[in-house]
């Protein structure tokens, strides 16, 4: 009976539907439109424009079908249905950022300046080096690949326990994607798997940090993730790497800003299981973010600081308007 009561739920039809977009998918348009501009200013400038245009006017396309379906049908399936698409909208998205901060000069220098001078080394040169362990690497690999599971969790849990929070909580974690976005299109850094690679590892090692300029614009060539090559999480991260990443993205950490902004939405929740369930995997995905070489430590320190601010913002942002 209660299984019966909760599948009726689904297809409930609401009394009062939303008329408009929701506030995550207005985040999606406004980023579309900003990027649209910048590809339409600096369009003989960029490699495949067409293609980047028509992608956002079929992002854009989805966006608007998705609300008459809404619109025909207003239940809790299709408001999950919303959500689940933007949120698999955003593997298309962040390799788009490398085709707009490549016209930029790179940064990696100052950062690995920077980074060398605050510890004396380079953590992400060393941390795989000390740690080569199997059980080291799994961990580490295990913690960089919860990243998206995590996302699911803690979303289905507002869904079906907190369903009354369900689009703050998306609003909260889609937006602050974007801002990451944003952050990445105009910040070239592309984290050490690629600037070590780029420069030398000797370079490195010596604490010299060559200024490369566009060298990005033109190659993608990455170190191998290091660690334990026979482990089943290392497969999945090397997979993964090998599938979507770009020099593009390092400063600040977005996994670790999106899963510090997770781990403050599942304490939000007043769940202690939730919570507890999440922070091993905050844990290691703070680690594993320099021990893969994806990012340089501050990188990570500000996906910290960062995620907890773009919570704060983002949750007063969302808080309902009182009369």
């Amino acid at each position: 009976m209660k299984k019966t009561n909760i599948l009726k739920q689904f297809f409930e039809i609401e009394k009062k539907p939303v008329k408009g977009l929701m506030a995550y998918e207005w985040v999606v348009m406004g980023y579309l439109v900003m990027t649209l501009f910048l590809i339409l200013f600096t369009y003989t400038k960029l490699q495949y424009p067409e293609a980047m245009m028509w992608g956002r006017l079929r992002i854009a396309a989805i966006t608007v079908a998705l609300w008459c379906v809404y619109r025909l049908m207003p239940c809790r399936l299709t408001r999950l249905i919303r959500v689940v698409v933007q949120m698999a909208l955003l593997a298309w998205w962040y390799p788009d950022t490398y085709e707009l901060n490549r016209l930029f000069p790179n940064l990696d220098h100052v950062f690995a300046t920077w980074e060398q001078e605050l510890f004396g080394m380079q953590p992400a040169l060393v941390f795989a080096a000390q740690y080569p362990q199997a059980i080291v690497s799994e961990l580490m690999c295990l913690g960089y690949a919860s990243y998206y599971p995590l996302m699911a969790v803690v979303l289905l849990y507002y869904y079906f326990k907190k369903n009354f929070e369900f689009e703050r909580a998306s609003y909260i974690l889609i937006a602050s994607f974007f801002i990451y976005y944003v952050i990445f299109v105009f910040l070239p850094v592309a984290g050490p798997q690629y600037y070590y690679l780029a420069v030398g590892l000797d370079n490195i090692a010596q604490g010299v940090f060559p200024h490369i300029g566009d060298y990005f614009s033109t190659h993608q060539e990455a170190l191998a993730v290091p660690g334990w090559n026979e482990g089943f999480f290392y497969h999945m991260v090397e997979d993964a790497h090998a599938a979507g990443e770009r020099p593009t993205a390092a400063f600040p950490s977005s996994h670790v800003g999106i899963t510090t902004v997770l781990l403050c939405l599942a304490a939000h929740t007043k769940s202690w299981r939730l919570t507890a369930f999440i922070i091993p995997f905050f844990v290691l995905m703070f680690a594993a973010t320099v021990y893969i070489q994806a990012h340089y430590l501050i990188d990570a320190i500000a996906g910290l600081l960062t995620g907890v601010l773009l919570y704060v913002i983002m949750f007063v942002a969302s808080c309902p308007k009182r009369k």
